[in-house]
């Protein structure tokens, strides 16, 4: 029995021993495509030359009518018919519930309370400390959930541009917070 266990230890070595080699046997020896660079790709970093292109670049721009994704198209342009256009036309893709509003809430008191007030009547910190002056009250404006969203995206006057802050979505919970402020303060 103490003789079977020694050699099952000897065997148990010269298998590691054996695993252990650099011998090339197992290496595969035949390439079936050749030179071509389905095995051995040919790297190109963005601003170098490339061969395969008519400018020879390999940064090359997107395919004209492509949209990256997770983009929206907005077809209103940034004019003040544009924004007559949102205001008539454009309504808000997602459905008003305690979810959206209670996002919107939080994306407007980032980004808008600051200008606009917690309450939307115009008089946010920024206004109060007198950096802007001018800030519109909710009420006191002709506006609806395709102006509001027109605005949010190229912005009005002295606002500028939140579009590259918020999202599609986003846009449209904001939006709707807005549209409650508004009702509040019509009340």
């Amino acid at each position: 029995m103490k003789n079977l266990l020694h050699l099952a230890y000897i065997g148990l070595f010269v298998v590691l021993l054996s695993s252990c080699s650099n011998d090339n046997s197992n290496k595969r020896r035949i390439q079936y495509m050749g030179d071509t660079d389905m095995y051995d790709a040919v790297p190109y970093d963005a601003y170098t030359s490339n061969p395969f292109f008519e400018n020879g670049l390999s940064a090359q721009l997107p395919v004209k009518g492509t949209i990256a994704r997770g983009v929206v198209v907005y077809e209103y342009p940034n004019t003040e018919e544009g924004y007559q256009m949102a205001k008539d036309s454009l309504h808000s893709p997602i459905t008003v519930n305690d979810k959206n509003l209670e996002k919107g809430k939080d994306l407007y008191i980032i980004y808008c309370a600051v200008c606009h007030g917690d309450t939307g009547d115009g008089q946010g910190i920024l206004v109060k400390n007198e950096k802007f002056l001018g800030v519109p009250n909710y009420k006191d404006r002709e506006i609806n959930e395709g102006s509001t969203y027109h605005v949010i995206m190229y912005g009005r006057n002295m606002m500028g541009s939140h579009a590259s802050q918020l999202n599609d979505k986003e846009r449209w919970q904001v939006v709707q917070y807005v549209d409650q402020l508004r009702t509040d303060l019509l009340k």
